[in-house]
């Protein structure tokens, strides 16, 4: 995707000079880092004069287009006595929205997701709905441990909701669109291996499923019943199983 280039500010408030040395050359090679990257390690809570420091580098690199808060736990500072979590959380975006907004500028901030799964991907987000409902657009990227593929998941005031599968590519440290929809690469690898051999294969019952996918005939008719009890399969009267307005 062709943006505009510029200026960037990342605050990595969770590394080292070290860590980051290390990782920015297995993103770049041999090639040198960007002029225009600026890298912090450190940086005061925004009410405690960190939107006061992001302000002047901003002021100082006028063609700027981003800056990134790594995480932004560290950033928020400690909510006023008697606010709601709610209305806390909302203030903590509304901060750096309004750094973003004044300037013009990509603000993103990273956060943590709850461990705890949940079926509206808003809800992953740790924290209340505020930081949603302050934030112009969220990202949640969900990826099973031990997986390489996982989901993108994206929603907002100026972007249409969407889902992306994407693959995390060890060799670079950088993610890569996959074809398919998100949803084969947010579930188990025997879910999402019998997803895509019926997209592609059309109905059939599980010992076709098992013989063309190469997994074990019992895993795969009791994946299938999970899968049909979870609706992410139908079933009709011959036993064969087949994706929901999939191929037929």
């Amino acid at each position: 995707i062709e943006v505009q280039a510029g200026p960037v500010l990342y605050l990595a408030l969770e590394d080292t000079p070290r860590r980051l040395k290390s990782r920015m050359g297995k993103l770049l090679g041999d090639r040198p880092a960007p002029k225009g990257l600026t890298l912090a390690t450190q940086c005061p809570p925004l009410p405690q004069g960190g939107d006061e420091a992001i302000a002047r580098w901003l002021e100082a690199h006028p063609d700027a287009r981003m800056v990134v808060i790594d995480v932004f736990a560290k950033m928020r500072g400690i909510s006023p006595p008697g606010m709601s979590a709610y209305d806390a959380d909302y203030a903590a975006i509304g901060r750096a929205k309004r750094l973003a907004d004044h300037y013009g500028i990509a603000m993103v901030l990273v956060h943590h997701v709850r461990k705890a799964g949940a079926e509206d991907f808003l809800e992953m987000v740790s924290g209340t709905n505020g930081l949603a409902g302050a934030a112009d657009e969220t990202m949640v990227l969900k990826r099973a441990r031990g997986q390489a593929d996982g989901a993108l998941f994206v929603t907002g005031r100026d972007v249409d909701e969407a889902e992306y599968a994407l693959s995390f590519q060890a060799e670079s440290g950088a993610w890569k669109l996959l074809d398919g929809p998100a949803t084969d690469h947010a579930i188990g690898d025997t879910r999402a291996s019998i997803l895509r051999w019926l997209r592609g294969n059309g109905p059939a019952a599980p010992k076709a499923v098992a013989e063309g996918s190469g997994l074990k005939y019992d895993n795969v008719k009791r994946t299938c019943q999970r899968m049909l009890a979870d609706g992410q399969l139908s079933c009709d009267a011959g036993g064969r199983y087949a994706v929901p307005g999939g191929s037929s």
